[in-house]
């Protein structure tokens, strides 16, 4: 009997904020973030696409929407994991990103991963 397939990502993300190229005059925040996807469960898969939803304090809302991560699409045996950095410019001192990953399995069955939302946050502005 065989094993239940099991699609699992796992998704950790640390940020930064970019004061060098940031200007409080201009409106402009710039954050890097660095995401580590995991595949925790027991199908190897290849990311295949993401999707990011945006939003800056004022509630303003950007959706990207793009083939695989930094111009890859990493394949991932169970187990295996793949980091990488990007970054976001706001408008605002905070905002938040969220989203998800489009994965394929092996076996060709397709399903997302979660990218639990998480802070862009100019340092002391959040208690």
């Amino acid at each position: 009997m065989s094993e239940e397939p099991i699609y699992q990502i796992d998704v950790d993300v640390s940020t930064n904020f970019i004061e060098e190229h940031s200007s409080e005059a201009e409106n402009r925040y710039v954050f890097s973030y660095t995401i580590t996807i995991k595949n925790t469960g027991n199908q190897a898969a290849r990311l295949i696409s993401r999707h990011w939803i945006i939003t800056n304090a004022d509630g303003q809302v950007q959706e990207v929407q793009g083939l695989g991560v930094v111009g890859e699409q990493p394949h991932l045996r169970p187990g295996e994991a793949f980091q990488y950095s990007s970054g976001s410019v706001l408008e605002t001192p905070f905002g938040t990103m969220e989203g998800s990953y489009t994965l394929i399995a092996d076996d060709k069955s397709e399903f997302k991963a979660p990218i639990p939302p998480f802070s862009l946050s100019v340092p002391h502005t959040l208690h």
